[in-house]
């Protein structure tokens, strides 16, 4: 019998040891995961304001452009102005699903 419960607290032991190193596994998998999620958020940040910045740079060139008629001018600050909501719904949503992905 003493083999016996020898060979039992030997099993508990090793099942206690993969039971910590899944749990350490996981730990590390998780802060991976929070890591990737803060990067997606910052990649996003960064592609929202590069867009901002262009599409304001590009106003500031269509008003200084001499050659345009008024309409063409109308007409691009309209699409700029539609860019600048479809690019701030894209960065809505992406900011959405990585939050929501993760929590």
């Amino acid at each position: 019998m003493a083999d016996s419960e020898k060979d039992s607290l030997e099993k508990i032991s090793k099942i206690k040891q993969n039971s910590s190193k899944g749990v350490t596994e996981i730990l590390d998998v998780f802060g991976k995961a929070q890591k990737f999620k803060a990067e997606a958020l910052q990649k996003n940040e960064e592609m929202m304001t590069k867009a901002a910045s262009d599409l304001e740079k590009l106003e500031i060139n269509l008003a200084k452009n001499k050659e345009l008629s008024t309409a063409s001018r109308d007409k691009l600050n309209e699409e700029i102005k539609t860019a600048r909501i479809q690019i701030k719904q894209k960065y809505d949503e992406l900011k959405a699903r990585i939050s929501e992905h993760l929590h």
